[in-house]
């Protein structure tokens, strides 16, 4: 639970610290910069720990999946969504992908959902919907639907990857896997970049170098890193519960750094996000309780 309480305030931190960088860097620049650096830091360590690399077609069919998925799909989709949507939004946003995911792992990691699973998923649903409800009703609703567009691509991109790196998950090593993944993702992003944006337009400051390490190290290398291992222990359905956390998460940074506003609507959707983990998570513990089986990694 620790380890995925980490990853929440992670990837709650990269709308609003992408949203910064955006005004120095090219999109696909920036992501590919942010994924190049969080994998070469991940295969350094990894290496300096002496860490197995992986090993066979299918691992790195899967390996190839997931970059494709979380970083390719996943990175594009943001960069380009901090355009036109708030961060805290964005963010909210970004997390309907536990639903996608539920899917994906029903269809082909055969885990199971029972109805308080699933009512606990439509009542976070639910949650985010509320809170994402006033940004469709004023400004600039093209704009924002746009933006809304691009952060469906990075939802549907992560759930790829995510059930990707649980079929990967206790097959492989946690940090070279992650590595790997992040340096295939940024080659599709690299293409594009190279073939569509003006690469002199990037701003090589200090702050653009603050931004861009935390994103790489921090929102990438240590989040993937921890969402792998925790993924080793708990069921891709259980994890995502834990995803409707970043929607409040991102609020109260929006909030905080952007001067974005808490609405009564916005209010009401954090109560049922919250609502949600907890269906979901009592979903899981009577599943575990009824099969006798204990948690992976226990004992």
């Amino acid at each position: 639970m620790l380890r995925l309480l980490a990853v929440m305030i992670l990837w709650a931190s990269c709308f609003p610290l992408i949203t910064i960088g955006l005004g120095l860097a090219p999109h696909l620049a920036f992501a590919t910069l942010r994924a190049t650096l969080a994998g070469l830091g991940l295969l350094t360590l990894g290496a300096l720990l002496r860490r197995p690399v992986p090993r066979g077609a299918r691992s790195w069919a899967l390996i190839a999946l997931a970059g494709f998925g979380a970083t390719s799909l996943g990175f594009l989709g943001m960069f380009h969504a901090a355009e036109f949507v708030s961060p805290g939004l964005a963010t909210v946003i970004a997390n309907a992908q536990p639903i996608v995911a539920a899917v994906l792992a029903h269809a082909f990691l055969g885990e199971r959902l029972t109805a308080t699973g699933k009512a606990g998923l439509v009542v976070g649903m639910a949650g985010i919907a509320a809170i994402a409800w006033p940004g469709l009703v004023a400004g600039d609703v093209r704009g924002y639907r746009l933006g809304v567009a691009y952060v469906a691509l990075a939802a549907v991109g992560v759930s790829i990857g995510n059930v990707a790196i649980k079929r990967l998950a206790g097959q492989v090593d946690a940090i070279m896997a992650m590595g790997a993944q992040l340096l295939v993702g940024a080659v599709p992003l690299a293409l594009g970049s190279m073939l569509t944006e003006d690469l002199t337009s990037l701003t090589w400051s200090s702050d653009f170098l603050v931004v861009l390490l935390a994103l790489s190290l921090l929102g990438s290398s240590l989040a993937f890193w921890l969402w792998f291992s925790a993924l080793e222990r708990v069921e891709l359905n259980r994890a995502n519960a834990f995803t409707f956390l970043v929607p409040l998460l991102g609020l109260g940074i929006g909030a905080g750094l952007f001067g974005e506003r808490l609405l009564w609507a916005q209010a009401a959707g954090a109560v049922l996000v919250l609502a949600g983990i907890v269906l979901v998570q009592q979903a899981a513990a009577k599943e575990r309780a009824g099969s006798g089986r204990p948690e992976a990694g226990d004992g």
